[in-house]
C-alpha cells in the first residue's frame, strides 16, 4: 500500500482543501466521509507521481488502471468502489471548480459484495449482559451502557452524551438530541429501567469525582467517550464469545430495531423512537429482518421440514 505520507505539491493541496470543503459545505458529507476520500486522494497522488501522470487532470484510462492495482494489493470490493466513487467525485469537482473543461468517461462503479446483515440474536445480547456481572463498579456500568444502547435504540454519540436530567425517573422517559439537533424522547422500561436506576443509585457516585452531568462516567470520573463505548463492547462482546464483526455500537441499534419489528412494533412508531426524519429509513430494517429470514431458509437445514398433520400442518 502507498504510504500516505505529506504531498509536497502546494497546488494539488490547495485543489484538494477546496475539494474536501465542498464535500462538506456543498454535500454534506461526515467528518469520516471526509477523511475517507482525502486518504484516497493521497493514494491517487503518489500513484500518479509514481507512474508520471498528472494527478490533476484524470483521465478514465489512468483511474481504471489506478483501481486495478489497488484491487490486485487485496482491498476489499468496498475500499475499491469507495475509491472508485471518490476519484468520480474528485474529477466532477474539478470540472465544477474549472480546473479541467470536461469529465472522463468512467465505468459504471464496482459492484459491492453482499453481505449478512449485522444483527445479535437475543441469545448473544443475555450473553453479553452475563459477562458485564461480576460484581464491579466498571462491570454494572458496562451492563448499563448495553442494556440502554438494546433497550432504547440511542446512537453511540447519544449514549455518551445523555445526562441525569435528561432522564425522567418517575415517567421512564429519556430525552436526547439526534441527527440535525432534532429533540425526541425514548422510553426505557422494564428491566433497562431498573438496571439504569440501580446505576443511579448505587454505581455513579462512586464514579462521578469531578461531579459530572453525564450519565455514564468513565472510570477517571470523565465523560464516557464513543471510542470508550466501543472498546467496552468489543471487550465484554468477545469474553461472550460473539464474532468480532458484530462488536459494534451500530450493531446494537439494528438489533433493537429488528427486534422490535419482528415483535410486532409497526414502522412509524419504530420511526419516532429511532428519530429518523423519513420513513424509507425505518423500512430497511423490515427488508433486513426479512434478508435474515432468507438466509435461515436457505442455509438451516431443518427450516423448510414440513409441519405434520398433529403440529399444524395439512
Amino acid at each position: 500500500m502507498i504510504p500516505l505520507i505529506e504531498i509536497d505539491d502546494a497546488n494539488f493541496m490547495r485543489i484538494l482543501g477546496r475539494f474536501e470543503d465542498y464535500l462538506v459545505v456543498e454535500r454534506s458529507c461526515s467528518g469520516n466521509t471526509k477523511a475517507a476520500y482525502s486518504a484516497d486522494l493521497h493514494r491517487w497522488y503518489w500513484f500518479c507521481r509514481e507512474n508520471d501522470l498528472e494527478a490533476l487532470q484524470p483521465s478514465a484510462e489512468n483511474i481504471e488502471r489506478f483501481l486495478r492495482e489497488y484491487a490486485v494489493k487485496g482491498h476489499a470490493k468496498s475500499s475499491v468502489q469507495r475509491a472508485a466513487a471518490t476519484l468520480s467525485s474528485f474529477a466532477k469537482f474539478l470540472v465544477y471548480d474549472g480546473e479541467n473543461d470536461a469529465m472522463p468517461k468512467l465505468d459504471p462503479l464496482p459492484a459491492r459484495d453482499k453481505k449478512l446483515p449485522q444483527v445479535m440474536t437475543e441469545g448473544e445480547i443475555q450473553r453479553i449482559i452475563n459477562v458485564c456481572e461480576n460484581g464491579t463498579l466498571l462491570g454494572r456500568r458496562d451492563r448499563t451502557m448495553i442494556e440502554l444502547a438494546y433497550g432504547t435504540g440511542l446512537r453511540a454519540s447519544e449514549i455518551c452524551s445523555v445526562r441525569l436530567k435528561d432522564i425522567d425517573r418517575s415517567g421512564g422517559m429519556l430525552y436526547t438530541v439526534g441527527k440535525g439537533g432534532k429533540e425526541r424522547c425514548v422510553p426505557y422500561v422494564g428491566g433497562v429501567r431498573r438496571v439504569v436506576e440501580a446505576y443511579i443509585e448505587e454505581v455513579r457516585p462512586k464514579l462521578d469525582k469531578f461531579k459530572q452531568p453525564w450519565l455514564l462516567l468513565s472510570k477517571s470520573g470523565r465523560q464516557l467517550s464513543r471510542v470508550a463505548l466501543w472498546q467496552i463492547l468489543h471487550k465484554r462482546g468477545l469474553e461472550a464469545s460473539i464474532p468480532a464483526e458484530r462488536l459494534h455500537p451500530h450493531v446494537l441499534r439494528h438489533t433493537f430495531a429488528t427486534h422490535l419489528l419482528r415483535n410486532g412494533m409497526d414502522q412509524r412508531t419504530l420511526q419516532e423512537i429511532l428519530g429518523h426524519s423519513s420513513i424509507l429509513t425505518t423500512e430497511k430494517y423490515t427488508h433486513l429482518d426479512l434478508e435474515v429470514r432468507d438466509y435461515y431458509d436457505k442455509y438451516h437445514p431443518r427450516a423448510n421440514v414440513p409441519l405434520s398433520k398433529d403440529e399444524g400442518g395439512e
